[in-house]
């Protein structure tokens, strides 16, 4: 879809009044990160953006006004005033449905984002015209785009200094499984070693969503590489077999994309950090599901008695799923047992909005994190050296709930996904609480996810694998 130059020419003076009447200098190449609209996917290219900037390249970070500013204002863990120097734009897209989620749907997959998803597509014609404005004024126009907005970029090909780049949000060991499926399965040298016997992707995703995944990997074929928020310190056999299938593309592990260490800002601390600075070390679960599920009340009510039952101290984020555009609207007000709270008043904490997980998982008295094993919380977890009790949902969840259990070995399960239709009872939560808790197994995997840590701590380091990676994706796009 070509852009009449009256669009592109409008598009280079909004550019230019939106950057103080300053272009980049012709030499300058510049970076435009395209996410894709749910939390985790915006979250992750949001912190790249940050790690992309300290090399002191041109960021531009598009999306709808709604979007962006949820990506901003959920920042976490370092200074979101240092996001000024981020170019943000705001690109209309048209009105679409935002309807609450449904805690009844027969799978667990957020179907009420769809609309939103549906809408992100139209951001096409914009984000052409601005690569064409910035095409006009640096060296080279670099897109960073999620594998989701793949069609959104396609008219990149007509733009001669610009080259694309897709992110995929996963971990590189569910990659090269989905990469390995779609390729039929062929034999792999070494494989059986490294990858155990994992989930079907049956009850993962719904069909409209498959749909949506099969419109955009169509136009993967015009990026130049492959960008994984993973390093090569805990995945590097995983990244060594999708460059073995995938040979025809460069693949960068650019991760973790968090930051490892956690800015304090001006503002006052959150009233969760306040309470663990009262706990001692490593003693309380941090319970949390993510952005895209939905608890019916009687999964309420048994995650709540299994972690009353358990004796062990807690931190729970009870809040609704997100909607399409989580600034409209109230969610809906999740009800828990009656005197729960009071019961528990000496041991738990609950926690009714967003909540700042970087920094809980960050904090010596955090010991373990019950999670749906969506891979931002997977890596902030791993990168924190905190295990994890594995209760996947959707999506890439329940392979990574493997990666995490069976490969690396820093988690428990809460209950198998092939029960996934099957209401988690308070004694599986229990159990698995306490076997993470208070258990000489749990003490071992707390260990394990230490010495992870400690890695990708290293991997950052001058000359460490994930620091050389970025010093060579950076060299490659600025050369």
């Amino acid at each position: 879809m070509a852009s009449s130059s009256f669009e592109s020419s409008r598009m280079a003076s909004n550019y230019k009044s939106h950057n103080n009447g300053m272009f980049h200098p012709p030499t300058q190449v510049v970076v435009v990160v395209v996410p894709f609209p749910a939390q985790g996917h915006l979250n992750q290219l949001l912190h790249l953006s940050r790690l992309i900037l300290a090399h002191n390249i041109p960021l531009h970070f598009v999306g709808s006004p709604t979007h962006n500013r949820q990506a901003i204002v959920r920042a976490q863990g370092w200074d979101p005033n240092s996001s000024s120097h981020i170019h943000f734009h705001d690109f209309n897209v048209p009105p679409f449905l935002s309807p609450p989620p449904n805690p009844n749907a027969p799978t667990k997959f957020p179907s009420h984002l769809l609309p939103s998803f549906k809408a992100s597509t139209s951001l096409r014609g914009p984000v052409f015209a601005l690569l064409q404005s910035l095409s006009l004024v640096a060296k080279r126009v670099v897109v960073i785009y999620d594998s989701l907005m793949a069609s959104v970029v396609q008219d990149a090909i007509h733009v001669s200094n610009c080259e694309t780049y897709t992110f995929h949000s996963v971990s590189a060991f569910t990659m090269f499984l989905y990469f390995w499926d779609v390729m039929g399965r062929p034999p792999v040298k070494k494989m059986a070693q490294i990858v155990p016997e994992v989930p079907s992707l049956e009850g993962c995703f719904t069909t409209q969503f498959l749909d949506f995944i099969s419109s955009q990997y169509v136009f993967h074929k015009f990026s130049k590489g492959t960008i994984y928020n993973t390093t090569r310190a805990i995945e590097g056999p995983y990244m060594e077999l999708i460059e073995r299938i995938m040979s025809s593309k460069t693949h960068w592990a650019l991760g973790p994309f968090n930051p490892l260490s956690i800015e304090k800002g001006e503002k006052r601390q959150h009233f969760s950090i306040e309470w663990l600075d009262r706990q001692e070390a490593r003693s309380v679960m941090y319970v949390s599901f993510g952005t895209t599920t939905c608890f019916s009340q009687d999964q309420i009510k048994e995650v709540a008695s299994g972690l009353e039952k358990s004796k062990q101290k807690f931190i729970w984020v009870v809040r609704d799923a997100d909607k399409g555009d989580v600034f409209k609207g109230s969610s809906s007000e999740l009800v828990l047992p009656k005197g729960f709270e009071e019961r528990v008043k000496d041991i738990g904490l609950v926690v009714r909005e967003w909540a700042p997980q970087l920094e809980i998982l960050s904090h010596t008295s955090t010991g373990g994190f019950m999670s749906h094993c969506g891979w931002n919380s997977c890596m902030e977890s791993i990168s924190m050296g905190v295990p994890i009790a594995a209760w996947p949902m959707h999506s890439d969840q329940p392979r990574n709930r493997v990666l995490v259990t069976e490969v690396l070995k820093v988690g428990v399960m809460v209950k198998d996904w092939d029960h996934r239709a099957e209401l988690v009872t308070a004694s599986d939560v229990e159990n698995a609480v306490k076997k993470l808790m208070a258990t000489k197994e749990g003490d071992e995997m707390r260990q394990r996810a230490m010495n992870l840590k400690n890695l990708i701590f290293k991997s950052r380091d001058e000359g460490g694998v994930s620091r050389v990676e970025l010093d060579d994706f950076i060299a490659h796009v600025t050369r």
